[in-house]
């Protein structure tokens, strides 16, 4: 199995590479151009009509390709948008930006960047990027005006699980549950924290004009992501470490249409709605993927369909207590359970794992999604929730 990842560092961009960067721009937007107008679909149409137009721009013939290739995909999302939404804006690329896959080269510390035939500039790569690349394979290497990005691929032998965790991911927290009966909570308050206060901050912002409020607001939107980005990072690899460790799968919920729920006109609070839609559940789940598959852990996926309402035992409809606390209360089995550990291990059972209310854990014979073979998964002794 090949896995992919990337590792990034920022350097100071010389006035070559500036330029560089803005003949990449303009030849990705030439290339959208081209597509719209001549309303291509596909790459290959697209290469045909646009790969001798870009003979204009005094850059290596390989940066078309990369160009042709970026071009596409934007003209794929667009018509995508277009049709969720008929009024959607024609794209135009805005930020500097090149991507690469052929002319660069990694030596020693340096990489070297081909800018024209025989011509080259050079980036001084940091320690942590040099041993994040020891041993590893340079795929591509995307540049911006301040940011190097190299992407990294290695063969991985994929683990035969001998369980499972569960993951149920909230606005607040992430629950985990695992085969061998341990519940682990991992706070996120701090990220929503600090999206609150960078809604704060620019809902204060008065100032009516439209080019500084653009510039205030991608800083504000830069420093958040940074700092939800880190906090997402050590819960993504705390829970990667622990499946490699203990030789487990991970399984998550297959969420999708959840910004549907939040959308204006839908009887909630404004409030209410940015918090909900601010929620980085992708995001984890990207880190968790892409971790996970580094280390040769499978991931598989269920339905999110009653993993939190209905009883992580016995299944049965679960009712909710009436103080708000996060508390179900089971009338089947007269137990009361938090509401995030009940989803966690719904997500574990519906993966091959069920539990019990109490007696010596079992043997069940479900293969995880995603398993060529049927690997045998311990069940969990699940009497120790509270009782009711």
């Amino acid at each position: 199995m090949q896995a992919v990842k990337a590792v990034k560092q920022n350097y100071r961009p010389t006035e070559e590479i500036l330029s560089l960067l803005e003949d990449f721009r303009c030849m990705v937007n030439d290339c959208v151009r081209i597509g719209l107008k001549e309303n291509l679909t596909s790459m290959k149409s697209l290469s045909m009509k646009a790969y001798h137009q870009l003979s204009a721009y005094d850059a290596p013939t390989y940066y078309r390709l990369t160009a042709i290739s970026r071009a596409a995909g934007i003209l794929r999302n667009y018509r995508k948008e277009l049709k969720r939404n008929r009024s959607a804006r024609v794209p135009y690329v805005t930020r500097l930006s090149l991507t690469d896959c052929y002319g660069f080269r990694v030596i020693h510390r340096l990489v070297r960047l081909p800018v024209r035939k025989g011509e080259y500039v050079f980036i001084v790569l940091n320690d942590h990027t040099l041993r994040t690349m020891s041993g590893r394979t340079p795929r591509s290497l995307t540049l911006t005006a301040n940011g190097l990005s190299i992407c990294l691929s290695k063969e991985t032998a994929e683990i035969e699980p001998v369980g499972a965790i569960g993951i149920d991911r909230n606005l607040d927290n992430v629950t985990t549950a695992d085969s061998d009966g341990s519940i682990l909570r991992h706070d996120l308050g701090r990220a929503t924290e600090v999206k609150a206060r960078s809604r704060e901050t620019k809902r204060h912002f008065k100032r009516n004009d439209v080019r500084i409020r653009r510039v205030v607001y991608g800083k504000y939107g830069r420093i958040q992501r940074n700092r939800v980005a880190w906090l997402l990072h050590n819960v993504s690899a705390s829970i990667v470490k622990r499946a490699k460790e203990k030789r487990f799968g991970i399984v998550m919920e297959n969420i999708e249409g959840i910004r549907r729920l939040y959308r204006k006109g839908n009887g909630q609070g404004t409030t209410y709605r940015a918090r909900l839609n601010s929620w980085s559940f992708y995001e984890l789940q990207r880190q968790i993927e892409y971790k996970a598959r580094w280390e040769g852990v499978p991931v598989s996926y269920v339905a999110a369909r009653g993993t939190s309402v209905n009883c992580s035992i016995c299944g049965s409809r679960t009712t909710k207590y009436p103080n708000g606390r996060r508390t179900l209360h089971c009338p089947r089995c007269d137990i009361s359970i938090d509401r995030d550990v009940n989803a966690a291990r719904n997500i574990l059972a519906k993966g091959g794992v069920r539990f019990t209310p109490d007696g010596p854990p079992e043997v069940c014979t479900e293969a995880m999604k995603g398993n060529e073979t049927t690997t045998p998964i311990l069940r969990v002794d699940g009497g120790k929730v509270t009782p009711g």
